[in-house]
């Protein structure tokens, strides 16, 4: 193994992160395998150590283990906020900044605040605490990771609304999966632990089904996995130890389809399993001009852009007659080893008279690894 002298650049961050406050983020692949149970526990450990330590926010759900597990732990009041003629409760950030103890419990980290709140999500109460200097434990379910959103659709029929971006990992320090057995997980339901009785066989026919549960595990356990092996690579840059051999690069391909967003998620999953730098790379062809483009394709690009930005990517615009060359050339530029496309369903006669822009760019880049997204009509 070939060492190298750290540069002063990362003595000064290594130095910065031992300042920083720190996020732990329990992951688990469904309701019920036991993240709060397990962040009540830790919490009280911390306290036992000394450290001043108190609750945010935590939902037991009636779950009588888990309300056990608060036991003397100060609760810091919720706020309460008049929407819609209802008085709803969401944490009071302002008041846990002043109290200002050395960790607090954050639980549901994709919880929507209310409208009007000074945050939309809790993910983004939590940046606050941390940059207040406050230690974090928090929670979350793996269908709730924003890359993640397609394919616990597709296995599971249910589409999340309410997620969290994958970058909000990376500021997490540790990345903890709370993982039991799908049958532990099933009989933890039929046992009224998870759900009231009255919804406990339509939990099992659907969410709870061995099979969708076994997905969920399995991207719980992967994505813990990817985490890990970043940081190992992060480590290893700080620490000067040599770095991989040959860098990974990801580019998606962007447009203004509004089923583009399925394409990013898939770019983004597939970057965060190589730990590589990845972009987002939009063709702005001659018809889509910022004057020419149409309002609902614009609207939908913009959204495109925000979502790929917001999960890491570099976004790129390219200016090119035609989306295929303008992607060549980029790639070929840039050294890109992996490319996601999206293609939607076109005619036969289509694809012979206009030509296909995967055809041309596999003629191009022919080293490079291809994965095609299937869309619906464009």
């Amino acid at each position: 193994m070939t060492e190298q002298r750290p540069s002063p650049e990362a003595l000064l961050a290594r130095i910065k992160e031992k300042d920083r406050a720190r996020l732990r983020i329990y992951i688990g692949a469904a309701p019920g395998v036991g993240k709060t149970y397990q962040m009540l526990q830790e919490a009280h450990a911390l306290r036992a150590s000394g450290l001043d330590v108190v609750i945010g926010v935590v939902e037991t759900y009636g779950r009588a283990e888990t309300e056990a597990q608060v036991k003397d732990l100060e609760i810091v009041p919720r706020r309460k906020v008049e929407y819609r003629g209802a008085v709803l409760e969401e944490m009071d950030v302002d008041a846990i900044v002043r109290r200002h103890p050395k960790v607090c419990v954050v639980d549901e980290l994709a919880h929507s605040n209310v409208p009007g709140s000074r945050h939309t999500k809790r993910y983004e109460d939590v940046l606050e605490l941390l940059d207040a200097g406050i230690h974090v434990l928090t929670a979350v379910n793996i269908q709730h990771l924003e890359t993640l959103n397609d394919a616990v659709a597709r296995a599971t029929g249910v589409r999340v609304r309410e997620t969290v971006p994958d970058t909000f990992l990376d500021r997490a320090d540790e990345v903890i999966n709370v993982d039991v057995t799908v049958e532990e997980l099933r009989s933890r339901l039929r046992e009224g632990k998870i759900y009231k009785p009255e919804k406990v066989e339509q939990a099992l026919a659907n969410f709870f089904r061995k099979g969708n549960l076994s997905t969920l595990r399995e991207l719980a356990l992967r994505a813990v996995a990817d985490e890990v092996g970043e940081k190992a690579a992060t480590y290893r840059a700080r620490e000067g130890l040599e770095p991989a051999l040959i860098p990974e690069r990801v580019m998606v391909c962007m447009s203004s389809n509004t089923q583009a967003p399925r394409v990013v998620r898939t770019g983004a999953r597939i970057a965060g399993r190589l730990g590589s730098r990845w972009y987002a790379v939009y063709v702005e062809t001659p018809r889509e001009k910022p004057d020419r483009i149409n309002a609902r394709d614009a609207e939908a690009l913009q959204e495109n852009i925000r979502l790929a930005e917001s999960l890491g990517a570099t976004v790129v615009r390219v200016k090119a007659e035609r989306p295929a060359e303008g992607l060549i050339a980029f790639a070929q530029r840039e050294g890109v080893t992996h490319v996601i496309f999206g293609q939607s369903a076109r005619s036969r006669w289509e694809l012979i008279w206009r030509g296909s822009t995967l055809d041309r760019f596999l003629s191009a880049v022919p080293d490079a690894a291809v994965q095609v997204v299937p869309l619906g009509e464009a």
